[in-house]
């Protein structure tokens, strides 16, 4: 299998490559983490596919809508540059609603590794939150926890590595892995 399928980084949204704006649902809340477009290029460059995996529960809580999240969205793809991120799935979903698409259940990671022909095993995880770590772990990907956004709140419990931000996450999966 690996033969046919790629490897790629899947990506947490808020507070790993965009500074945490508590519920963002507005472009002007979007504010890119120095360092994250080149950090992107970098990957690209070593043949990474870039998939966002984001739990969006504003949007099922009422906080913003669909469109919100859109508009935000496309603003933050805007920022970063022209084609760094292959694909972007969201869960729109709260918490109590138990879909199997929030982090860190693995139901949007399974779904970009069938649109994109992925190989997991040789992808990585990297977000803020230990969700972000365990949906790499179950996914059977190595994860990074940065201690951007809420990383400095968490414990880094089964993260391959622990990185003070997303271009050190980056430098370490460059030096320590083959696209």
């Amino acid at each position: 299998m690996s033969t046919t399928s790629t490897p790629a980084v899947f990506l947490d949204r808020d507070g790993t490559l965009m500074e945490e704006a508590h519920y963002c649902s507005h472009p002007d809340q979007v504010r890119i983490i120095p360092g994250v477009p080149e950090a992107l290029r970098a990957l690209k460059e070593a043949g990474y596919r870039l998939v966002i995996i984001t739990n969006q529960s504003g949007i099922g809580r009422g906080y913003y809508t669909l469109q919100d999240y859109e508009t935000v969205q496309a603003h933050f793809l805007g920022l970063l540059g022209e084609g760094l991120i292959d694909a972007t799935y969201f869960c729109p979903e709260a918490p109590e609603a138990a879909s199997p698409r929030r982090k860190p259940e693995t139901g949007m990671v399974v779904e970009a590794q069938r649109d994109l022909g992925l190989d997991l095993a040789r992808s990585w995880f990297i977000g803020d939150k230990t969700v972000d770590v365990q949906c790499g772990l179950r996914a059977g990907m190595r994860p990074i926890l940065v201690l951007t956004g809420h990383g400095a709140k968490e414990d880094g419990s089964g993260a391959e590595f622990v990185a003070k931000d997303f271009a050190s996450a980056v430098a370490f999966i460059l030096k320590t892995s083959d696209a």
